[in-house]
């Protein structure tokens, strides 16, 4: 390693060239762009082919960004299948409105523990819920 000057308040102070650790080959690298959340939600997932589901299944995420999923699956899933992902929203909306996540992607990865979802678009949907579990939160009763 070469023999560097280094900035000191000593004009002649020798050091060596400080250099940035790598990671060894048994350290994985994490190459993800975007924040992960480990969020454990069930939802349900449809393998899309053209404007038909061919196959369904259930599972839950075991993390989420904004740009990727990874969930449980019943079965492995091909690679590069189109799937829909639907799960319940933890919050709701202004505090009363059940909210659905709508996430459509592509599979990257799968093996027998579940598989990662590459997303192309994701959007909120409101969810339908019964009109009297509702009611009976806000104390309001229903004639029966």
């Amino acid at each position: 390693m070469p023999n560097v000057i280094l900035n000191s308040a000593e004009p002649r102070a020798w050091g060596t060239l400080n250099m940035a650790k790598r990671k060894s080959k048994d350290e994985k690298a994490d190459r993800r762009m975007k924040r992960r959340f480990n969020i454990e939600q069930t939802l349900r997932y449809r393998l899309l082919y053209g404007n038909r589901a061919s196959e369904a299944g259930a599972g839950k995420t075991l993390n989420i960004s904004s740009s990727g999923v990874w969930f449980t699956t019943e079965n492995a899933l091909a690679t590069g299948l189109p799937v829909e992902l639907s799960m319940s929203w933890p919050a709701r909306l202004n505090g009363v409105c059940a909210m659905k996540l709508m996430i459509y992607g592509c599979v990257v990865r799968s093996d027998h523990d579940g598989a990662a979802l590459a997303v192309e678009r994701y959007e909120f949907r409101t969810q339908r819920t019964a009109a009297v579990p509702l009611c009976e939160e806000a104390g309001v009763r229903l004639p029966t």
